[in-house]
């Protein structure tokens, strides 16, 4: 995939309408319906922003939950379009349909410096089957199109990618933000170079255990995932979750590291639990030696250690995956640990985003890191090296 594409820095938008997708699918109240966390818009702001100091109409979108192509008035982006006039303190005009007759006519009235939003694009099966119509009527609102909800860029609808057939496409500041830091990354990273790879589940991974072994000098392996690693390879582990139909690949991918001359980190020792439970009894132990019906929650001090001098000695990080049950408290230790390190490392570290994101919002190390991922899926495929039909379709530099 090519990563240098045109941004709203390189096109003129004067005069124009502009049809913004953006990422305000935020968390809601489940009674009120409040929003409950604005983070998604106020990261929206400064293409926003920019684009109205540059004197465009501005036609922003969004999904809003999962309407599954259904008319849901719990789901309307009404108190999205609210909080967004308060934090630009200036109306915001909001649409009662997408590409309906009130879209079509606030849009056709919108003036240079002004805003609007469109519906929940959601309500609409069209948009995630990425119709062709569907897409050509969301299109002839504007006259460019402005991608900046990295969060959906590896889905193919029709507001992510259906647009730029008919538009021409650019990224906003998030996306180019994003294509910077995990381009980069990839492309060109500073050695050596090191993955940290966690969660539960190897299969979540796969490809890009896959695709990093052909970049890196070191991947560290640390979650649920440890423990296929680690049975695979002859180890104990108790209670603790194991894909059974991934060791095989396990042992190929140790195989393939050494191959390849990539150090490979598995933990040592590991946090063992009786259940699990925030307030289950627990014990430090082996990795490859945990007790019959304990599971392992978190890595060990040992690991801890590890695995710390690994990321310190790298000049660029990439980490997709927490390193234990971080939300219980007892074992959030050794995703701390990775973050305290790598926020203390003088390197290029890169957060890919989800559950690892969440923690380093969470441990408060989010603004010690040089990148943190907007995009959970989004980020896990771009690792992966896959095409991502929302980046595939705008413009080249």
């Amino acid at each position: 995939m090519i990563f240098s594409k045109k941004t709203v820095n390189d096109i003129d938008v004067k005069g124009k309408k502009v049809l913004l997708r953006c990422d305000f699918n935020v968390p809601r109240d489940k009674v009120s319906g409040e929003i409950t966390d604005a983070g998604r818009i106020v990261a929206a702001l400064p293409t926003i922003k920019l684009l109205l100091e540059n004197g465009a109409a501005v036609i922003t979108c969004s999904h809003l939950g999962r309407p599954k192509g259904q008319w849901n008035p719990e789901l309307s982006l009404a108190p999205v379009a609210d909080k967004l006039s308060e934090l630009l303190g200036m109306p915001v005009k909001m649409a009662k349909d997408v590409i309906g007759p009130d879209a079509k006519r606030l849009a056709a009235e919108l003036q240079p410096g002004e805003i609007m939003l469109l519906e929940n694009l959601r309500f609409h099966k069209e948009e995630e089957a990425n119709d062709p119509e569907f897409a050509k009527e969301l299109a002839s609102l504007a006259d460019v199109y402005v991608s900046d909800a990295f969060g959906t860029v590896h889905r193919a609808h029709a507001s992510t990618a259906g647009v730029a057939d008919y538009l021409p496409a650019v990224s906003g500041l998030l996306v180019a933000k994003e294509l910077s830091a995990i381009g980069g990354a990839l492309n060109s990273p500073s050695h050596p170079f090191t993955a940290i790879l966690g969660g539960s589940k190897v299969s979540d991974k796969i490809g890009i255990i896959a695709n990093l072994l052909e970049k890196v000098d070191t991947i560290i392996v640390g979650g649920g995932m440890a423990f296929t690693f680690i049975k695979a390879l002859g180890g104990d582990i108790g209670n603790s979750v194991c894909e059974e139909d991934r060791l095989d690949y396990a042992k190929e991918m140790v195989a393939k590291a050494k191959e390849k001359g990539v150090a490979l980190l598995l933990p040592v020792d590991a946090v063992a639990a009786s259940a699990f439970a925030a307030d289950a009894e627990h014990m430090i132990v082996p990795a490859d030696k945990i007790p019959d019906y304990w599971m392992g929650l978190d890595i060990g001090p040992e690991t801890e250690k590890i695995f710390a001098d690994a990321i310190r000695a790298s000049a660029t990080i990439v980490w997709n995956g927490p390193m234990g049950v971080f939300e219980f408290e007892p074992f959030a230790s050794g995703t701390v640990a990775v973050l305290k390190a790598m926020a203390e490392s003088d390197c290029v570290s890169i957060v890919g985003g989800g559950d690892s994101a969440a923690a380093a919002r969470k441990f408060g190390y989010e603004d010690s890191l040089t990148h943190v991922s907007t995009g959970g899926g989004a980020s896990l495929e771009f690792l992966e090296g896959k095409d991502l039909p929302g980046i595939s379709c705008l413009l080249d530099k």
